[in-house]
């Protein structure tokens, strides 16, 4: 498995959040079809739970 270091899991949380922030707002503003919608949040959510696992996985294998 390659090394991911804590900024990489930092990166990957904060893009997740965004994804979820970018959706949230965009759909304030303009009428987003459904599917969009939900796309971005879940790959938000799958970006944030990832970041979450890895982190977790690094504290339990060191």
């Amino acid at each position: 498995m390659k090394k991911i270091n804590k900024r990489k899991t930092l990166t990957i949380l904060s893009i997740g959040l965004l994804l979820i922030a970018f959706s949230q707002i965009v759909s304030h503003f303009i009428t987003l079809n459904d599917v969009i919608k939900g796309f971005l949040m879940g790959i938000g959510i799958g970006l944030l739970i990832t970041s979450l696992i890895i982190r977790n996985y690094k504290k339990l294998t060191i």
